[in-house]
C-alpha cells in the first residue's frame, strides 16, 4: 500500500512528499502522548499527575500547531486539486477533516481542553474510590463546558452532541446511530423480559470461587497464546478500567483482576484482544498516515466485540479452551464446557456495572449514558442532578437501582476523559460485529469448527483482509458494505442473539 507515490499522470511527488512528512510528523506526537496515557493508566506513580498534564498538554499543543499550520493549508489546497492515487485522496481526504476541525478550534482551549482532561483522570479515581460524586461533580462541570465551547467553534449552528459524536464517528450520522440505540431498546427489552419469565435454569456458577490474581494473569497469557497475539509487539497489564493502545508495531493490552471473578478477566482479556489484533492488523508501510489507523470507534468496538463475543461466548471455544483453565485451576476440574457457555451467557436481572454485563442488557446501559450526556451537553441536565438522573435511569431500564455513585455514574472513565459522544459506538460495534462475522461465515463456512478446533488464522485473514489492511482508505459505510456486501444493519445482531438465547433459555421464537 503505497502512502507517498504519486501517479504516472502528473501527481504532484514533491508536494505530497512534503504533505506525507508533515502527516507523520503530527502522528508521531499523537502517539508519543498515547504511550504517556498509557503510562498514566499503568504505572505511573500516584503524585506524578502535575507533570504529566503539563506533558500530555504541551504535545496536544504542538501536533495541534503543526496540524493548523498555514503550510498545512496550503498544501491541502494544493493536493485537493491534482491528481492523486485513491490512497493519497483518502489521506488529503482524513486530514483535511482534522484541519477544518482544528482550525476551527482556538489553541488556548485545546491546551486548557488536554490539561483539564490529565487532571480529571486522578480526581475521577478518587472519586471512585471514596464513592463521592461531589469530588468529581466540578470536574465534570468544567469538562461539559469547555465541550461545549469546542462544538460551538466547529459549528454554531449544528447540535452540539452531534457535533462531539463526529469526532469518534464522522462517517456514521447520529441520526442513523440513534436508530439503531432506538432499534435495540425496542426489541432487546421484549427478549429480556422473555428469558425473565424463562423457567429455564442455566448454570452460572461453574466459576465460583476465589482465584489467585498471579494466576489470573498466567491464563489471561494463555487466552492470548490461544488467540494468536502477537507478543513481539504487545505486552499485558493491568488498569482499572481495561483499555488497549498504540500502534501496530506496539498495541498493549491491559485487563483487570478480581480474585471472585475469573470469567470477567477472561472476557475482558479477550475484549481488548480484538482491539490490539485490529491495531497489529493495520498496515506497517501506512504507519504515520491516515492509511496506517484504524478506521475510528465503531469498527474498532466491532473488532472487540466480535472477539469477545461471538468467540469467546461461544459453545465451541469454551470446548476448546476449558482444559487450559482447568490445568492453571484446578478447581474447575468438575466444570464442564456446557457448564462454562451457559455461565459466559447468563442474561442479569441485576447487574450494575456496563463492563460485566450481558450482551442483551448491556445495549441498555449504552442507552442511559447516551441519554444522560445528551442531556448534559444540551444543558438539560445539570452535572449535580446526575447521580439521581442514573439511579433513576437504571431503575426504570434495567430494574435495579445503584446503591453507590462507584457502582452508579462513577463507574466508567470515558467522562474524566472529556469523551461525550463516544458511548453509542459500543452499541454500533456489537451490530457491526455480528455483520461482519456472518459475512465472514458465508464466506468461509465452518468457523464454529474451525473455533473448537483452536484455529483462527482464517478468520483472522478474512478480517485482515476486509477490515483491517485498509485503515482509513474508505468511510466506514464503504467499509461496510465492502466487507458485507450491505450497509450497516442491526438485522444480524438482533438474528444472533434471539437464535442464541432462545435456544438457552427455551423461548419460542
Amino acid at each position: 500500500m503505497a502512502t507517498d507515490q504519486p501517479q504516472s499522470d502528473g501527481a504532484p511527488s514533491e508536494t505530497y512528499s512534503e504533505f506525507a512528512t508533515r502527516v507523520k510528523r503530527i502522528a508521531n506526537v499523537s502517539n508519543a502522548a498515547g504511550i504517556l496515557q498509557w503510562d498514566q493508566e499503568v504505572v505511573m506513580p500516584d503524585e506524578g499527575t502535575p507533570a504529566r498534564a503539563q506533558q500530555l498538554s504541551t504535545l496536544s499543543s504542538i501536533s495541534h500547531e503543526l496540524l493548523t499550520a498555514d503550510e498545512t493549508g496550503e498544501l491541502l489546497e494544493e493536493l485537493e486539486s491534482a491528481a492523486l492515487t485513491d490512497e493519497q485522496a483518502a489521506v488529503v481526504r482524513e486530514v483535511r477533516r482534522r484541519y477544518d476541525r482544528e482550525t476551527s478550534v482556538p489553541q488556548e482551549l485545546v491546551e486548557e481542553i488536554s490539561e483539564t482532561t490529565a487532571n480529571a483522570h486522578p480526581t475521577w479515581k478518587q472519586a471512585k474510590a471514596e464513592d463521592d460524586f461531589e469530588t468529581f461533580a466540578p470536574t465534570l462541570e468544567k469538562l461539559v463546558e469547555l465541550k461545549r465551547e469546542y462544538a460551538h467553534h466547529i459549528d454554531p449552528d449544528a447540535d452540539p452532541y452531534e457535533v462531539l459524536f463526529s469526532d469518534y464517528e464522522p462517517y456514521i450520522d447520529l441520526e442513523t446511530a440513534e436508530g439503531v440505540l432506538e432499534r435495540l431498546r425496542d426489541e432487546l427489552v421484549p427478549l429480556i423480559d422473555a428469558i425473565d419469565e424463562s423457567d429455564a435454569e442455566l448454570t452460572t456458577d461453574a466459576f465460583a470461587g476465589e482465584f489467585d490474581d498471579d494466576d489470573q494473569e498466567t491464563l489471561a497469557r494463555d487466552v492470548l497464546d490461544s488467540l494468536g497475539y502477537d507478543w513481539s509487539r504487545g505486552r499485558l497489564d493491568t488498569a482499572p478500567h481495561p483499555f488497549s493502545s498504540g500502534t501496530q508495531f506496539d498495541a498493549r493490552v491491559t485487563t483487570r483482576f478480581e480474585e471472585d471473578d475469573l470469567l470477567g478477566s477472561i472476557t475482558s482479556t479477550i475484549h481488548e484482544f480484538g482491539h490490539a489484533n485490529y491495531t497489529l492488523g493495520l498496515p506497517d508501510e501506512g504507519y504515520g498516515t491516515p492509511l496506517g489507523e484504524a478506521r475510528d470507534l465503531s469498527v474498532h468496538e466491532s473488532q472487540s466485540r466480535l472477539w469477545e463475543n461471538h468467540i469467546g461466548r461461544s459453545r465451541p471455544f469454551w470446548e476448546q479452551f476449558l482444559p487450559t483453565a482447568r490445568g492453571r485451576f484446578p478447581g474447575l476440574e468438575d466444570v464442564t464446557s456446557e457448564d462454562a457457555y451457559e455461565a459466559a451467557n447468563q442474561v442479569h436481572d441485576d447487574n450494575l456495572i456496563r463492563v460485566e454485563a450481558d450482551e442483551l442488557t448491556y445495549h441498555l446501559h449504552i442507552v442511559i449514558r447516551f441519554e444522560i450526556e445528551r442531556d448534559l451537553i444540551a444543558g438539560d441536565l445539570a452535572v449535580k442532578d446526575v447521580p439521581e438522573v442514573w439511579n433513576d435511569k437504571y431503575e426504570e431500564y434495567l430494574g435495579v437501582r445503584p446503591e453507590t455513585d462507584a457502582e452508579g455514574c462513577l463507574q466508567d472513565i470515558h467522562w474524566s476523559h472529556g469523551s461525550f459522544g463516544y458511548f453509542p459506538t459500543y452499541s454500533l460495534g456489537s451490530v457491526l460485529a455480528a455483520q461482519l462475522y456472518a459475512a465472514a461465515e458465508d464466506e468461509l463456512g465452518g468457523l464454529d469448527a474451525r473455533i473448537r478446533e483452536g484455529e483462527f488464522d482464517d478468520l483472522n485473514g478474512w478480517l485482515r483482509e476486509n477490515v483491517h489492511q485498509h485503515g482509513k482508505q474508505y468511510t466506514t459505510q464503504e467499509l461496510i458494505e465492502r466487507a458485507t456486501g450491505e450497509e450497516l444493519t442491526a438485522d444480524h445482531f438482533l438474528e444472533y442473539v434471539t437464535a442464541k438465547y432462545g435456544e438457552l433459555y427455551d423461548l419460542e421464537v
